[in-house]
């Protein structure tokens, strides 16, 4: 049975990384739920919200993603996660999502794993004058060529 994902963040945020999923990954809508925080809702309220989201993911297992740590989202994410059948990570971004989402069959431990390195690998800065991490080789002729 697959691992669910629950994205809890400031409105529309979760809501938003939840649709940019389901744009690659079609096949996960039942797997992955969102909530999100609204602006100036009362922390029980967004506690309860976001206990009917993790409830309607249904799975065994449950990765909470908020999206960042010390803020609403997350500390009502805190309240509802149990370690056990679900964990949390803060700081989500749609490389963690796509990986959480590309590997929710693995075991629960390993997704949780896989889910950090697609975030911080996701992260990169782009160089704007050649590819990324390709090599530039000189024809002789004055001009650059790009290996691919």
């Amino acid at each position: 049975m697959n691992n669910g994902i629950l994205i809890i963040a400031h409105a529309p945020l979760a809501s938003a990384l939840r649709q940019a999923v389901l744009h690659v990954f079609p096949d996960c809508r039942a797997d992955v739920a969102s909530f999100d925080v609204e602006p100036g809702a009362a922390p029980e309220v967004s506690l309860a919200g976001a206990r009917l989201a993790l409830a309607q993911v249904g799975a065994p297992r449950t990765l909470v993603l908020a999206d960042v740590f010390g803020a609403t989202p997350c500390n009502v994410a805190q309240k509802l996660v149990d370690g056990l059948t679900s964990r949390l990570v803060a700081g989500v971004n749609l490389p963690m999502l796509l990986r959480a989402v590309t590997y929710r069959h693995e075991a629960f431990d390993t997704l949780v794993t896989r889910a950090i390195a697609g975030g911080t690998q996701g992260v990169m800065q782009v160089a704007v004058t050649a590819p990324q991490n390709q090599a530039r080789k000189h024809n002789g002729q004055g001009h650059d060529d790009y290996q691919q």
